[in-house]
């Protein structure tokens, strides 16, 4: 009933046009930043690690436009509901489809790689329209399974399949012999017993996933990077790939995982309000 009940109030509020979502959007703004102070102590402390070089104002600049930024992507994620495949064209404009698929057209499987940054909600959309190839989107399954199903129902409504993160393999290998492309959101946080790299990102010791890495190495597959950047438009964005390795072979161990968490890095630098401070992406420590 639950899961009944949050697919219809999801579907009523996608129908809105995108004029009157972003003035929800504007009165989201003031009151996740201003009454209810969202996250602010973890959003406030992720910066400061970040960026220690910045003064206080630079800073508070960069956490103001992220909350100014996160209300958007809360009502841009809802209109994923109802939205048509002509409209998630016109929202997010390929720059190079080709560096991704002239991979697929060779026979090859393609591991994609890609971070929370941008709208990538309306990137799993955009990529599913690229290709008939099987896509993939490896994702973290939710504590809440009815918040879990909707959303994943959301996400597959172009043909995208989404598969449990320990689950991908499976899927990989039961698709042996045709050419396919995974995505993997490589910035979320690991489980102690899911990863024991730590690198420095961000200005910070952080423990990150190797997921991407051992599917290219398994698979022998090229990994592709997804740069989701939003245009000055609002609503609306780009989407540049980037191939960081046609075969892992050449590679000693953890220079792929190296190489796709620095070119995030390097995005999230470039334009940091776009990234998810939100996330308490920093809460595992290096044991002792």
């Amino acid at each position: 009933m639950k899961q009944k009940a949050l697919n219809a109030l999801i579907y009523i509020i996608s129908l809105l046009p995108y004029w009157f979502l972003y003035l929800i959007s504007d009165g989201l703004y003031y009151i996740l930043y201003y009454i209810i102070e969202y996250r602010k102590n973890i959003v406030f402390q992720n910066l400061k690690n970040a960026f220690p070089e910045k003064t206080d104002k630079e800073r508070l600049l960069i956490a103001k436009k992220f909350y100014r930024f996160f209300p958007d992507l809360i009502v841009e994620s809802i209109k994923l509901k109802t939205i048509t495949a002509k409209e998630v064209k016109k929202r997010m404009i390929l720059e190079n489809a080709e560096e991704l698929t002239r991979h697929l057209e060779a026979g090859k499987n393609v591991i994609g790689v890609t971070s929370h940054y941008g709208n990538w909600e309306l990137g799993i959309h955009r990529l599913s329209l690229i290709t008939n190839f099987p896509t993939l989107i490896v994702y973290k399954p939710l504590n809440n399974k009815d918040i879990d199903k909707v959303y994943n129902g959301m996400r597959g409504r172009f043909g995208a399949e989404m598969v449990p993160m320990k689950q991908i393999l499976r899927h990989i290998v039961k698709l042996k012999g045709q050419p396919n492309v995974s995505i993997l959101v490589a910035d979320q946080t690991p489980l102690y017993s899911d990863s024991d790299y730590f690198i420095n990102w961000l200005n910070q010791e952080t423990l990150v996933y190797t997921g991407a890495e051992r599917l290219s190495r398994i698979s022998k597959a090229p990994v592709v990077y997804c740069s989701i950047n939003r245009k000055p438009k609002r609503g609306h964005y780009s989407c540049k790939f980037y191939t960081l390795l046609e075969e892992p072979s050449g590679f000693g161990e953890h220079e792929i995982t190296d190489l796709h968490n620095q070119l995030a890095e390097q995005l999230i630098r470039e334009t940091p309000e776009y990234w998810l401070w939100s996330h308490n992406r920093w809460k595992r420590k290096r044991r002792k």
